[in-house]
């Protein structure tokens, strides 16, 4: 286990869609666009009307997707030398951040933990929605694997989700991203994530982003599959914010 203290989800989106990816999430977000930074103007952060930050953008050379930065409170280290005994594998170090991949491939980085973010300060009442959750797709064969990993890694106990092949992992207080793991139907493959918006009414939520540019993918009892502009996928969940 290692101490986190915030969670970060990065939106990674490859340069030539970065422009209409970013605004869209600024919209559907309610947020600001930072100036862009980086040795290519690369990085933005969503930042709401009060509170603290927990969402960054990231235009990318190729591929794309989700991955999640850990706010760590020890050395980095000591931080990436502890997930890869516990089966993770280390991609490059850099200054103030690891690159790792899970057993079953996710992208995620340790990250130095700098006070960004503190239960007082963040902000989730009164809004219609919130991008509040990554959800890990994981194939079938690296499923119960994957859990461990996430659970041990986090200290964050595991309970089950509302259909059998979901498992949530119960998010401190103060942390304002949820994981929620998913076990796919196909038997092999390479573990990746979307995220998920915690939904007042699903149905006005899904209007707003339909005028902002979404689609709508497929409709589910608990929850909504949407497209974005530049074709990422993610979801509309029934749950409060």
């Amino acid at each position: 286990m290692i101490d986190i203290r915030w969670v970060w989800t990065f939106l990674d989106t490859p340069a030539p869609d970065g422009d209409r990816s970013w605004d869209f999430w600024a919209e559907v977000t309610r947020s600001h666009l930072t100036p862009p930074r980086g040795e290519r103007g690369e990085f933005s952060t969503l930042l709401p009307e009060q509170g603290d930050a927990w969402v960054k953008l990231q235009e990318v050379v190729e591929g794309g997707g989700v991955h999640v930065d850990l706010d760590v409170d020890v050395p980095l280290r000591e931080a990436a030398e502890e997930a890869a005994r516990l089966g993770a594998s280390e991609v490059a170090a850099h200054e103030g951040f690891v690159v790792m991949r899970s057993p079953g491939g996710f992208t995620f980085c340790l990250t130095s933990w700098s006070n960004a973010g503190s239960a007082t300060t963040q902000v989730r009442e009164g809004e219609p929605d919130l991008l509040d959750q990554v959800c890990l797709d994981i194939p079938a064969d690296g499923y119960s694997r994957e859990v461990d990993f996430w659970e041990t890694l986090t200290g964050w106990p595991k309970r089950p989700g509302s259909l059998p092949e979901f498992v949530s992992l119960t998010r401190p207080d103060g942390i304002p991203v949820r994981f929620l793991l998913q076990r796919l139907d196909e038997p092999t493959g390479t573990a990746r994530g979307h995220v998920d918006f915690a939904c007042h009414d699903r149905e006005a939520s899904r209007e707003a982003h339909l005028t902002a540019g979404a689609t709508v993918v497929s409709e589910h009892e608990f929850w909504t599959v949407m497209r974005d502009p530049v074709g990422r996928l993610y979801c509309l969940t029934h749950r409060r914010p």
